[in-house]
């Protein structure tokens, strides 16, 4: 910092520091990185692949552990709630709830249809035949 500028920074010394991004591993890149370390014979080859990769021993040994416990298959594994299980009589039930909708309906407009019939035949004084009756 200048001391005769009163303490201003110019462009030239600002420094701007970029923000650390913490790494995620997927499952089957931390079991990609064990089969190689396991298949590691020579002296430093090890070493060789963590600085190739950017890793450290310690994540190494972090993930043979995750390994030996089980986690690293569950983690392929998408997050979230599990899919329910798609149920057939559910599906049933819903298929027969619209048909039992759609033949409600048409039984309305079809009691509505008997209705205007009715009201016609009053305004123009036609006798109508009822159910059971001979004309």
């Amino acid at each position: 910092m200048g001391s005769m500028d009163g303490g201003l920074l110019s462009s030239s010394e600002v420094e701007v520091v970029a923000k650390a991004v913490r790494r995620r591993f997927t499952a089957e890149y931390k079991l990609r990185i064990l089969r190689e370390a396991e298949g590691c014979d020579g002296r430093g080859e090890i070493g060789a692949l963590l600085r190739r990769e950017g890793l450290y021993s310690s994540n190494l040994t972090q993930w043979r552990k995750q390994r030996e416990r089980g986690e690293l298959e569950g983690l392929s594994r998408k997050r979230g709630p599990l899919p329910k299980p798609r149920d057939p009589l559910a599906d049933k039930v819903r298929v027969l709830e619209r048909e039992n909708a759609r033949l409600k309906l048409r039984a309305e407009r079809a009691e509505g249809l008997v209705e205007l019939q009715k009201k016609v035949s009053e305004v123009l004084g036609i006798e109508l035949k009822h159910n059971g009756e001979k004309g």
